[in-house]
């Protein structure tokens, strides 16, 4: 080799060192700083469908499987899964120097805060448990059926104008024709309605089955706290491609996972339909602002009060908290990751938001300067993991990625709390902000 060849192949290695280090995450944070306090923003865990299988037998040319429990309620399956995510997150937090590993006491400086519908209150039930099991930690939310703005934006809060304008922001994102949505899923779209036509039992009672492109396309405005309705066949689809994911994590024999046709490989590749319809609907900028403004104000205020170890007026916990759980649903983490431009792959899908997945913004406190920062991450359980039950420990975790918050983030994808405040206030609608 010639000198010219060694002093190129020199520099091309320090060229690919230097690459390398701008986008590998740097791990001196956790030795040069220590982790103050937490915030979790949970889906709730595995659920049954939110309606009856009569409602999805018009898709499909066999019978949908029937639940042990009330249509959107968490089951015990699901209950276990998110005890096991919790006693996790309490050995990960006690690895980290922020919890003891055991006992009671650290209980009084965590809060859990939950939507009012049965299956994101009986998950913090489940989370509590698990991190302390036997300590009858209490789990905050509103009364049954009241809507908790935290979670779900209040209509009477929309301007006159949201509505379209929110319609018209996804229409420019699909080429102003809701139709040209299904031509681009056409081929996964096509590939479930086969699975609805041809796996299963026929069921003998039933009528003639709808298509899924027998469906019309249609967008404009929602009703109640929906901006916008979008309809056709990718959205029924996603519906229908999310009950087959709920069963499969549910531990369902393999011949109840879409008729026995359902395997955790095509799974993947049917619940890109999810992904894609919530993409259009909760992502789009002009909706996340809305749906989500108010949620992010509060896990900002949250942040602050734990840094400034004083009471904040909105922050759900104390100010003596080391870590908040907030859970809600996949609507919330979609529409939080839409109004921050957060992306992410976890179990090889983009974006996926399935049971028990949560986005952790952990504050950070510099041992030298006592400067904050914040970092985000997206966890959940693998598909497997919630199927067969394996159990979570340090040697065998959870996913969990970094997230990058454009704007904001650094080389270890960390955020100085300065900038992430401003980040924070620039992205969210006042208008939208509850300040009780």
């Amino acid at each position: 080799m010639t000198r010219l060849m060694v002093l190129l192949a020199s520099v091309l290695l320090i060229g690919g060192q230097g690459a390398l280090a701008q986008t590998t995450p740097s791990a001196s944070m956790s030795k040069d700083a220590d982790l103050k306090f937490v915030v979790y923003l949970s889906r709730h865990g595995v659920r049954s469908p939110t309606g009856k299988p009569a409602q999805y037998n018009a898709y499909s040319a066999a019978s949908w499987p029937e639940w042990d429990v009330p249509p959107g309620y968490l089951t015990a399956h699901g209950y276990h899964l998110m005890q096991m995510f919790g006693s996790y997150d309490r050995t990960q937090l006690a690895s980290q120097g922020l919890l003891v590993q055991k006992g009671c006491e650290d209980a009084a400086n965590i809060t859990f805060y939950a939507d009012s519908d049965q299956r994101t209150r009986e998950t913090g039930k489940a989370l509590a448990e698990g991190m302390f099991p036997g300590c009858n930690v209490p789990v905050k939310s509103r009364p049954e059926g009241a809507n908790d703005t935290l979670f779900h934006p209040d209509p009477n809060s929309f301007r006159p104008q949201e509505p379209a304008l929110a319609t018209a922001a996804i229409a420019g994102r699909i080429g102003n024709d809701p139709a040209n949505v299904t031509e681009a899923y056409r081929t996964q779209i096509a590939a479930l309605d086969k699975i609805l036509a041809t796996c299963g039992a026929v069921s003998v009672t039933a009528q003639k089955r709808t298509s899924l492109f027998d469906l019309p396309d249609s967008l404009g405005p929602g009703k109640g706290e929906h901006l916008v309705e979008m309809r056709g066949p990718l959205n029924t689809a996603s519906s229908l491609s999310e009950i087959l994911l709920l069963e499969y994590t549910q531990g369902m024999s393999a011949d109840q996972v879409g008729w026995g046709c359902v395997t955790r490989e095509n799974l993947r590749s049917l619940i890109d339909m999810h992904t894609a319809a919530s993409d259009l609907t909760l992502r789009t900028p002009a909706v996340a602002r809305v749906q989500a403004s108010n949620l992010l104000d509060h896990i900002l205020r949250s942040l602050q009060q734990a840094a400034e170890n004083k009471q904040i007026t909105g922050a759900p916990g104390k100010p003596t908290d080391r870590a908040l759980f907030l859970i809600g649903h996949d609507t919330n983490l979609t529409s939080v990751g839409g109004l921050l431009g957060l992306t992410w792959i976890a179990d090889g899908r983009r974006d996926d938001t399935p049971p028990g997945g949560a986005l952790v913004f952990e504050l950070w406190e510099d041992r030298k300067s006592g400067e904050y920062s914040v970092k985000i991450y997206f966890t959940v359980q693998s598909l497997e993991q919630m199927r067969s039950s394996t159990e979570l420990t340090l040697s065998n975790p959870p996913q969990r990625v970094p997230v990058f918050l454009p704007g904001c983030s650094r080389q270890d994808f960390s955020c100085s709390l300065p900038s992430f405040e401003r980040t924070i206030q620039s992205a969210v609608d006042p208008l939208h902000v509850d300040n009780r």
